[in-house]
């Protein structure tokens, strides 16, 4: 029979200008984030997104469609807070300050950052590729204090594995 009682964990492709990222989704940890962030890439809505803020030795973030970090898709998901910890290679989802206003914006941690632990929904782990996401958190800054890239890199498309 096949295994649709333990099935692999859905895998995501992050194809981007400076080449390609594997993330392996948590759905037992965040279901309802899972399905958010694999539906929006289903629809296309991150095709040609870019990565706006960039923090290097903290994270990369992306899925603004305004690629300011203020848009969103127009609605907004409750957290799914876990013990999963923000170390590297996890991405997570982007917020305000309200835990429940996660929408489409997402981060992928460049260096580990406990202080985000229990406060921000991580809903995976890149599973190949952190050299792309080393060359992302390079990429020069104009305002580095915001993490304003120069030149945004740009998200060309999420699709599910």
């Amino acid at each position: 029979m096949a295994d649709t009682e333990k099935s692999s964990p859905p895998q995501l492709k992050i194809s981007t200008d400076h080449g390609d990222i594997t993330v392996e989704m948590w759905e037992e940890v965040a279901p309802k984030t899972v399905a958010n962030f694999v539906t929006l890439a289903k629809k296309g809505f991150y095709n040609g997104l870019t990565f706006h803020r960039i923090i290097p030795g903290f994270m990369i973030q992306g899925g603004c469609p305004q690629g300011t970090g203020t848009g969103g898709p127009g609605y907004m998901i409750k957290a799914e807070f876990s013990k999963r910890k923000h170390s590297r290679g996890v991405i997570s989802m982007a917020r305000s300050t309200d835990p429940d206003s996660a929408g489409s914006q997402f981060f992928i941690m460049h260096d580990d950052a406990p202080h985000l632990d229990g406060q921000y929904t991580c809903f995976g782990a890149v599973t190949s590729g952190m050299d792309v996401v080393d060359k992302i958190a390079a990429a020069p800054l104009k305002d580095p204090g915001a993490g304003r890239p120069a030149k945004a890199p740009k998200i060309n498309s999420i699709s599910v594995l």
